[in-house]
């Protein structure tokens, strides 16, 4: 149930570019955005989607990738980049801040996204004027976050943290280690 969704939802990084997601897909993860909580109820974020290799194009290199992996970022070959994206922008005639609502609007659309068996990936690290200008975003909005989605291509397993260490790494095979703190160490009063 949702333990198991949200067990199943990691930063993939690697996905098989030629799997398409259809647009009435992103616009239903979209549409869990918009049902999600919001602060106040002002409903202040907006969503751009893409699933086209050409605005792809656009949205990839203004993007950066798994900042702990080879001194600041990863080289993500073209046939594993993902395949669609979700571009959340907060508009700022309605609400200057969006710091609760951009939380809950992304985990909603990643758990919906692992429901479908996809998988995403939440990029805060933008070149914001760089996207803006690519896509013609108007400064009535400012860009919160770029979710990469696709069908993943990668493993993602969660390990104890050691020795306070909270980088993530990959070992000779690849598969993504993500270390997590123990409940004990997160609940102070139990």
């Amino acid at each position: 149930m949702l333990r198991d969704l949200v067990l199943q939802n990691r930063s993939y990084r690697r996905f098989y570019n030629e799997f398409f997601i259809d647009l009435s897909i992103l616009k239903e993860l979209a549409n869990l955005a918009r049902l999600s909580p919001s602060t106040r109820n002002l409903q202040p974020l907006k969503y751009l989607i893409f699933n086209e290799k050409e605005k792809n194009a656009l949205i990839f290199p203004t993007l950066h990738w798994a900042g702990y992996l080879k001194q600041g970022g990863i080289e993500i070959a073209e046939e594993e980049r993902p395949s669609a994206y979700i571009i959340m922008l907060g508009d700022v005639e309605i609400c200057p801040h969006f710091n609760v609502d951009s939380g809950i609007a992304s985990q909603s659309i990643l758990l919906g996204a692992c429901e479908k068996g996809l998988g995403g990936c939440l990029i805060a690290t933008i070149e914001h004027e760089r996207l803006k200008k690519s896509l013609g975003i108007s400064d009535r909005y400012e860009t919160l976050l770029v979710i990469a989605l696709g069908k993943p291509k990668e493993t993602v397993v969660i390990e104890p943290m050691q020795n306070e260490n909270v980088k993530y790494w990959r070992d000779e095979k690849q598969i993504h280690h993500v270390p997590k703190r123990s409940l004990d160490e997160i609940i102070l009063n139990g």
